[in-house]
């Protein structure tokens, strides 16, 4: 079964999405501002690459809240890399700097490669109510 991997370096204005194929070959590379509609056509255009499609991230919670929620909606599999494991990975990649793409490329290949990856799930109603009330708790303290 073919696979492809995308890999999406989160930001707070806007992430960068890289989606590879089972070889190692780039099939898109695109910036994205973090807004519904934005996110929306990227997963469509991703889907339309290939349906059978692995998500990964750097980021799982704060700024990629609604692409993580708009993803998992879309019942599609999302898995969670560090961005300390991005960030020595790196190091193993071609080309110089740290850019958003270069980050992206990196995610999409440790995604491809690594099987010991979180797989996000969503949160159960009891998690959510109880996160709710700790939080609660925790800004009354």
């Amino acid at each position: 079964m073919a696979w492809n991997w995308a890999g999406t370096d989160i930001g707070k204005a806007h992430h960068h999405t890289v989606v590879l194929n089972n070889d190692g070959e780039m099939l898109l590379s695109r910036k994205v501002i973090n807004d519904e509609p934005e996110l929306l056509h990227l997963i469509s255009e991703v889907l339309a690459l290939g349906e059978d499609v692995v998500w990964s991230v750097d980021v799982a919670d704060g700024m990629a809240s609604l692409l993580v929620n708009l993803l998992l909606n879309h019942g599609q599999t999302i898995v969670y890399l560090p961005g300390l494991a991005v960030n020595r990975a790196s190091a193993g990649y071609r080309g110089l700097g740290k850019t958003d793409a270069k980050d992206a490329r990196v995610i999409a290949g440790q995604a491809r490669m690594r099987r010991d990856l979180h797989v996000l799930t969503p949160e159960s109603e009891l998690t959510a109510e109880l996160r709710v009330m700790t939080d609660r708790r925790a800004d009354l303290v």
